[in-house]
């Protein structure tokens, strides 16, 4: 292999590293909406060239995490709240449409992992461990997201929940806690009865910010100064 090929190795895969290394801290709000993200520095952080940084700088760019602006530099993005609307109600599609393959073709095992996943939010908001509950919460909606048998589906509503990801955390409350538990429970039993129409609306009403929690983003983003 020559030096050169070896080179555009090595830097493909310092790029792809960082690309999950940014991408984590972003999601788990170590680095939030509106932090720069300059290359020098991240380079000595994460010791590699500015080459491997400029690249995951752009992908990240690509998928929406990132701004880059000529002669500013790159910043976390910062979604306007019209943005977020819009987001959201994308989601809620996504989502709902999961939910209605899902009460087509969803297994057995996927239904009890479903069920699961509710009793541990459950578990997590008497507690009021909310870090504990979001992750709960996810891996209840990924198991529906499964249960839809479309990979072109998962893989978009993927893409839009890792930029909406710091928002939806910042929105998670005990009052908020309650009322996901409850219409999951109505989401899994639509699911599990093959009701497509019903599951689809639930998922909507229950994921689209429109159906009453965008003042609670809204006061979020102001209270955590991260929109």
């Amino acid at each position: 292999m020559s030096e050169v090929v070896q080179d555009e190795r090595e830097t493909r895969l310092s790029a792809d590293n960082l690309i999950r290394l940014l991408e984590d801290d972003i999601l788990n709000s170590i680095l939030k909406p509106g932090d720069k993200l300059d290359e020098q520095s991240l380079a000595r952080r994460f010791e590699v060239s500015r080459t491997p940084v400029r690249e995951a700088l752009r992908h990240l760019a690509s998928s929406g995490l990132v701004d880059i602006r000529k002669n500013q530099g790159a910043t976390v993005r910062r979604l306007t709240t019209g943005e977020l609307i819009e987001m959201f109600q994308v989601m809620a599609e996504y989502e709902g449409l999961s939910a209605r393959l899902s009460a087509r073709r969803m297994s057995r095992d996927e239904i009890a992992e479903m069920r699961h996943w509710n009793e541990e939010c459950r578990g997590h908001a008497e507690k009021e461990d909310l870090d504990k509950f979001y992750e709960a919460n996810n891996l209840f909606h990924d198991t529906i997201f499964r249960g839809s048998r479309n990979t072109f589906l998962q893989e978009e509503s993927r893409k839009l929940r890792n930029r909406l990801h710091v928002y939806r955390r910042h929105i998670t409350n005990p009052r908020s806690m309650a009322k996901s538990i409850l219409e999951h429970s109505r989401i899994a039993d639509a699911i599990v009865a093959g009701d497509e129409d019903l599951a689809h609306g639930l998922m909507r009403q229950h994921v689209d910010l429109l159906a009453g929690t965008a003042a609670d983003v809204l006061l979020a983003l102001e209270s955590e100064n991260i929109g």
